[in-house]
C-alpha cells in the first residue's frame, strides 16, 4: 500500500485514533449490505483492504454467513481488535494486500482508503484483475463550507491522514480515469445517521436537510457532511468475460 505508511505502521495513527473508529463499523456494514442486496449480487468472497479494527467484516458475517471474509491492514496496531471476531471465521493479515495476496475475490472493499494514499490512481489500477467488483466508500471532505472554514480539512489531514479530498464528481472522475464501470452510486446519509457525527455535522444538520430537499448534489457541494458509496465492476473481469 502506498502513502506515508509510517503514520499507520508506527504509533501516530493509533495514538490519535485509539478506537480505530470501531463505533462506525456496523453502520458501514449495514450500508454495504444494502447496496449489495439491492443489486442482487452473489458474493461468495469478500476482502477488505485497510480493514482496521475488522468491525466492518464482522458486521457482514450475519448477512453473508457462507462468504469467505478476509481483511488486510498494514498497521500492526489494528490487530489488537481482531481476536474479538475469532468466532466469526474471518481471516485477518497484517500486511500489504497487493503484494501478499494472489487470490481472486468476488468483492474488494475499499472503505475510507483512497483518500489516504499517495497515488490512488496507481492503487486502483493494481486492484484490477483481483476481484469482480469493488465497493468504495469516499468521505466527501471537500465542500464550499469546508474550503471557507479550512479547519475541517486540516483536522482530517492531521488526525486521520486524509491527503486527498473528494467531492462526488471528483470521486467518480477518479474511477472513470482508472477504467472502472460504476454500477451503483449513492450517498449514505452520513450527515444525519452516522454514529460519530461531528459537532459541525449536528449543528448544520437542519440546514443540510433543508438544502438537500431542494438539490441533494448542490447541498453536499455547499455544506458537506456526506459520504459516498460506489459499486464498480472491475474492468479486467469485464474484458475477460467478453
Amino acid at each position: 500500500m502506498t502513502g506515508y505508511d509510517n503514520f499507520y505502521t508506527g504509533s501516530e495513527y493509533a495514538d490519535k485514533n485509539p478506537t480505530w473508529d470501531i463505533e462506525d463499523t456496523q453502520w458501514k456494514a449495514n450500508k454495504i449490505t444494502e447496496i449489495l442486496n439491492s443489486n442482487n449480487l452473489k458474493i461468495d468472497s469478500i476482502c477488505e483492504i485497510g480493514c482496521g479494527s475488522g468491525g466492518i467484516l464482522a458486521g457482514l458475517r450475519s448477512p453473508f454467513p457462507d462468504s469467505r471474509l478476509t481483511g488486510y491492514d498494514i498497521a500492526p496496531s489494528a490487530a489488537q481488535f481482531w481476536p474479538q471476531w475469532d468466532q466469526l471465521d474471518i481471516h485477518f493479515t497484517t500486511g500489504d494486500f497487493l503484494t501478499e495476496d494472489d487470490n481472486f475475490y468476488d468483492l474488494l472493499l475499499l472503505i475510507d482508503v483512497l483518500e489516504h494514499l499517495a497515488d490512488p490512481h496507481d492503487f486502483l489500477r493494481q486492484c484490477q484483475g483481483k476481484s469482480r467488483y469493488l465497493l468504495i466508500h469516499f468521505p466527501l471532505d471537500l465542500s464550499a463550507l469546508s474550503v471557507v472554514r479550512e479547519t475541517p480539512l486540516l483536522h482530517v489531514r492531521r488526525k486521520v491522514g486524509h491527503i486527498h479530498y473528494f467531492t462526488k464528481n471528483l470521486a467518480l472522475e477518479l474511477l472513470h480515469e482508472t477504467g472502472f464501470h460504476c454500477l451503483d452510486i449513492r450517498y449514505t446519509g452520513a450527515y444525519r445517521s452516522a454514529p460519530q457525527r461531528s459537532i459541525g455535522s449536528r449543528l448544520f444538520g437542519l440546514a443540510r436537510w433543508f438544502v438537500h430537499t431542494v438539490s441533494k448534489d448542490l447541498g453536499v457541494r455547499l455544506l458537506g457532511g456526506e459520504t459516498l458509496m460506489v459499486l464498480v465492476e472491475n474492468p479486467s473481469h469485464t474484458d475477460t468475460a467478453e
